[in-house]
């Protein structure tokens, strides 16, 4: 995932798909509703479309579809959040009504009820998702599900030999079963997995619903799986920065250059910011200063005791710590 992707994606990432019928419409939706903004995926198995509003775009819309009512954007939100949630969560709507329109292109979902005794119109307008986002929100988690699911059938063909040799292992030993209605065969995975298809592919043909048939238990599942993918983006994202070629990156900080040799000083010895700014300064300690303030240069004298000689000359303090 892109690491500057939008914060709502990850929401609605967490969020699984749910099986809704609107209108006569078999339909898999997933829905996040924040502070004041929303995002919606709806899928048919044909199509997947997509909308996103922030609270601009949703005051906006309030009132381009409502002229006789006025009120602030969380009171629209928070009542059309109320209206809308029950219909894209598959529970149905209550006195809020909800149908489907197609044109262009376009799936519109429009909703219908009452604010404040007047009537409250709303239009969820989907356009067509992108292919990222589709993969990201259906086909990778789908994916990661078969996966999973793959392995488990792997274990417990793995599991059933075991509990064969544990039966061979008691029939040897003498033991005999109560009931024969109770006996088995010895699992043999291919046979059952070409058994399992022919039985159940053709059941699948000819079943007449259309409901996409996304379960509690794949729902669960999917949300397993998206809480984990989510949970390594949010590790990983602070370390992703070279994966986007939009991303600037922050100027590396420039090594600090070494302190001059010299200090800028006062005629006095003090902070030049604390004297008189006319008077002359003095431009390299120890220093006569000219006329109109010019530094004049001389050369040591031979034999002078240099600065650092002289700091020589002064007891040396103890160092005390692990290292002397």
């Amino acid at each position: 995932m892109n690491p500057r992707a939008d914060p709502a994606d990850d929401f609605l990432l967490q969020q699984p798909w749910l099986p809704v019928c609107i209108d006569g419409c078999q339909l898999l939706t997933k829905s996040w509703f924040g502070n004041a903004e929303y995002h919606v995926l709806l899928t048919d198995m044909q199509g997947v479309w997509e909308e996103r509003m922030d609270a601009a775009a949703i005051e906006h819309r309030a009132q381009e579809l409502n002229r006789r009512l006025r009120a602030t954007v969380q009171a629209f939100f928070s009542h059309l959040r109320e209206a809308a949630e029950p219909w894209l969560s598959g529970g149905g709507g209550g006195e809020a009504q909800m149908c489907v329109w197609r044109r262009d292109g376009v799936m519109t979902l429009k909703l219908k009820s009452e604010l404040a005794g007047l009537p409250f119109h709303w239009e969820f307008r989907c356009g067509p998702a992108p292919v990222s986002l589709v993969c990201a929100q259906l086909v990778r988690p789908l994916l990661a599900m078969s996966r999973l699911l793959h392995r488990q059938v792997e274990e417990l063909g793995e599991l059933l030999a075991r509990k064969d040799e544990e039966i061979q292992d008691y029939r040897e030993n003498g033991a005999t079963l109560s009931r024969e209605r109770l006996q088995t065969d010895v699992f043999n995975k291919q046979l059952y997995t070409e058994d399992f298809i022919q039985k159940n592919l053709p059941v699948l043909r000819s079943d007449p619903s259309d409901t996409p048939g996304f379960n509690a238990d794949l729902q669960q599942l999917y949300s397993a799986v998206t809480a984990r993918r989510a949970a390594l983006h949010k590790r990983r994202r602070p370390q992703e920065t070279h994966g986007d070629p939009d991303r600037t990156e922050p100027p590396e900080p420039e090594p600090p250059e070494p302190p001059a040799q010299t200090t800028v000083i006062g005629p006095d010895g003090g902070d030049p910011e604390n004297q008189n700014p006319s008077g002359p300064v003095d431009q390299n300690p120890g220093t006569p200063v000219g006329p109109g303030g010019a530094a004049q240069v001389r050369a040591p004298a031979v034999g002078a005791t240099r600065p650092a000689e002289r700091q020589s000359s002064k007891p040396k303090k103890k160092k005390v710590g692990l290292f002397r």
